[in-house]
C-alpha cells in the first residue's frame, strides 16, 4: 500500500480555510436564532421544539452527502469540493433571507434550509482531512479546522455588538421586527461563508481515484471487488446508507456515546443562554423581548460566544502537542471537564455566583474560557480518533453517520427541554444549562473507555 505524502503547513491551512466561513454561518445561527424566534413571538417553552429543524436536517443530510461524496469524482472539483461549493451557495442565500423573516413560521422554515445547507458543506470537510493527510497529521489537520472555526465564530458572534457600538446602529426595533444589527450580521455572514469556501475549492487539490485507491488498498482488492461495491440501484443505496450504521467500527461505537452526552449539553447552552443571562444578569423577564435590557443581553451572548469561540484560535495549535503528551483520550477528557464546569458556572452567574472584583457581565468570560477549551477538543479529538478507525473507501459515509450522535441528542433535547422547563424547573432556564453541564461531565468520564487504536506513539505536528 502506497503511503500518503505529508502536506505542508500552508497546504493544510488552505484545505481548512473554508471552515472559517462555515463556522461564520453556524455561529450566527447559534447566537441569534433563539433571539429571532423570541422576537417573532415564540414562547420560551417553544424554543426547543422550534430548534428541532437543525438536528433533523443533519440526521439525514450528512450520511447521504457522505455516501455520495465517497462515490463522486469531478475532473475539476474532485470528490468533496463539489459539495463544499453547493452547500456554500445555498447557505449564503439562506443567511440573506433568515433575518428578514416576516413571521415565526418563515423563520422556522429558513432554519431548516440554513442548517441543511451548512451540513452539505461541512460533512465533506471532515472526510477531506482523512482523504488527504497521513495518519500522523490527522490531529494537526482537525486542529487546524478548530482554529478556523474559532476565528470565524469569534468574528461572527461579535458582529451585532460591533454594528451597535462601533457603527452606532440601532440594536432595537419595533415589536416583531428583527434589529438592524442582526440583519447586517447575517449579510456579512453570507459573503464570508461563500468567500472562505471558494478559497479552499480553488487552492486545494484531491487525489484522483487511481492514486487514492493506491493509498488505501493492500493490493489484494481487485477492480471486480470495487465494482461490486458500486453495484445496485436505489434499494441498494438505501441499504448502504441506513443499514451501514450497524457496521460501525468499535472505536466509532464508543465515541458515539461520548458525542451523545457532549452535544446534549451543548444544545442546552445554545438554546437558553440568552434567556438565562437576561434574567440572572440583566434582571429582565425573558418574556420582555423588545426591551433594551433583553436586547443588550442578546448582544452580550454574542460576546460570550465570541470568547469561547476565540479559545480554539490559540488552543487549536496547542492541542496536537497536548495530545502527544497526554494521549488523545486524556486530552479530550480534561477538556470536556473544563466545559462542563464552565456551564455550571455560567448558569449560576448573577444569581448565586459572583466573582469578586468583576461585574457579572465580565465574570462570564471565566466559564466561557472553560467552555472554549472543551469546544476546541470537541471539534478535533473525536474526529482524529475516528479517522484512523474508518475504512478509507467509506470515510465520508461514516463521518456522516457519526453525525447521528450529534443530532440525535439534540432531537431528544428539543423534545424534552420544554417539558423539563415547565414541569420541573418552573420556567427558569438556568437549570436546563446545568443539566447540560452534567451531561458534558458524563461525556468526559465515558471518554476514558474509548479504544483509540489509531493513536500514533509520537504525535508529529
Amino acid at each position: 500500500m502506497k503511503q500518503k505524502p505529508r502536506l505542508s503547513f500552508w497546504q493544510i491551512w488552505n484545505m481548512s480555510f473554508g471552515f472559517l466561513g462555515i463556522q461564520f454561518g453556524f455561529a450566527l445561527q447559534m447566537a441569534n436564532t433563539s433571539r429571532i424566534f423570541r422576537t417573532l413571538g415564540a414562547n420560551i417553552d417553544d424554543i426547543a421544539i422550534l430548534w428541532i429543524a437543525a438536528p433533523v436536517t443533519g440526521l439525514f443530510v450528512q450520511p447521504i452527502i457522505g455516501y455520495f461524496s465517497d462515490r463522486t469524482w469531478h475532473p475539476r472539483l474532485g470528490r468533496r469540493r463539489p459539495y463544499f461549493l453547493l452547500g456554500a451557495i445555498l447557505a449564503s442565500l439562506s443567511l440573506l433571507i433568515m433575518p428578514n423573516s416576516p413571521t415565526l413560521w418563515v423563520a422556522g422554515g429558513m432554519l431548516w434550509l440554513m442548517d441543511a445547507s451548512f451540513n452539505i458543506s461541512m460533512e465533506p470537510f471532515r472526510a477531506f482531512v482523512g482523504d488527504n493527510l497521513p495518519e500522523e497529521q490527522h490531529t494537526l489537520g482537525f486542529s487546524m479546522q478548530s482554529f478556523f472555526i474559532g476565528v470565524g465564530a469569534t468574528i461572527a458572534s461579535l458582529l451585532p455588538l460591533m454594528f451597535e457600538k462601533v457603527f452606532q446602529l440601532s440594536n432595537e426595533a419595533a415589536e416583531g421586527v428583527i434589529p438592524l444589527t442582526v440583519r447586517l450580521s447575517f449579510y456579512v455572514g453570507a459573503v464570508a461563508f461563500l468567500g472562505a469556501v471558494l478559497w479552499t475549492v480553488f487552492t486545494s487539490k484531491e487525489y484522483p481515484p487511481e492514486e487514492f485507491e493506491a493509498f488505501h488498498t493492500s493490493g489484494n482488492e481487485t477492480s471486480d471487488d470495487q465494482d461490486k461495491k458500486d453495484q445496485g440501484g436505489v434499494i441498494q443505496i438505501f441499504k448502504d446508507i441506513f443499514i451501514g450504521v450497524f457496521q460501525m467500527p468499535k472505536t466509532m461505537q464508543q465515541l458515539a456515546v461520548v458525542q451523545f452526552f457532549t452535544w446534549f449539553g451543548l444544545f442546552a447552552m445554545w438554546l437558553y443562554t440568552t434567556d438565562t443571562l437576561a434574567q440572572n444578569v440583566w434582571g429582565t423577564a425573558p418574556s420582555d423581548t423588545s426591551s433594551e435590557a433583553y436586547n443588550s443581553a442578546g448582544n452580550w451572548v454574542g460576546v460570550c460566544f465570541a470568547v469561547y469561540n476565540a479559545v480554539p484560535m490559540l488552543m487549536g495549535f496547542l492541542l496536537p502537542s497536548l495530545a502527544s503528551s497526554l494521549g488523545r483520550k486524556m486530552t479530550h477528557t480534561l477538556c470536556l471537564l473544563a466545559g462542563g464546569i464552565g456551564l455550571f458556572m455560567m448558569a449560576l452567574m448573577g444569581s448565586t455566583l459572583h466573582i469578586p472584583g468583576l461585574s457579572d457581565e465580565y465574570a462570564l468570560f471565566i466559564p466561557m474560557i472553560g467552555i472554549g477549551i472543551a469546544w476546541t477538543s470537541i471539534l478535533a479529538m473525536p474526529y482524529a480518533m475516528l479517522a484512523g478507525a474508518l475504512p478509507a473507501d467509506r470515510m465520508g459515509y461514516f463521518m456522516g453517520v457519526f453525525n447521528f450522535f450529534i443530532v440525535i441528542p439534540q432531537i431528544i433535547a428539543a423534545t424534552t427541554f420544554g417539558f423539563m422547563l415547565n414541569h420541573w424547573f418552573g420556567q427558569d432556564p438556568k437549570y436546563i444549562i446545568m443539566v447540560g453541564g452534567a451531561s458534558i461531565i458524563l461525556a468526559a468520564i465515558v471518554t476514558l473507555a474509548v479504544d483509540d487504536k489509531g493513536e500514533p506513539k509520537s504525535q508529529e505536528q
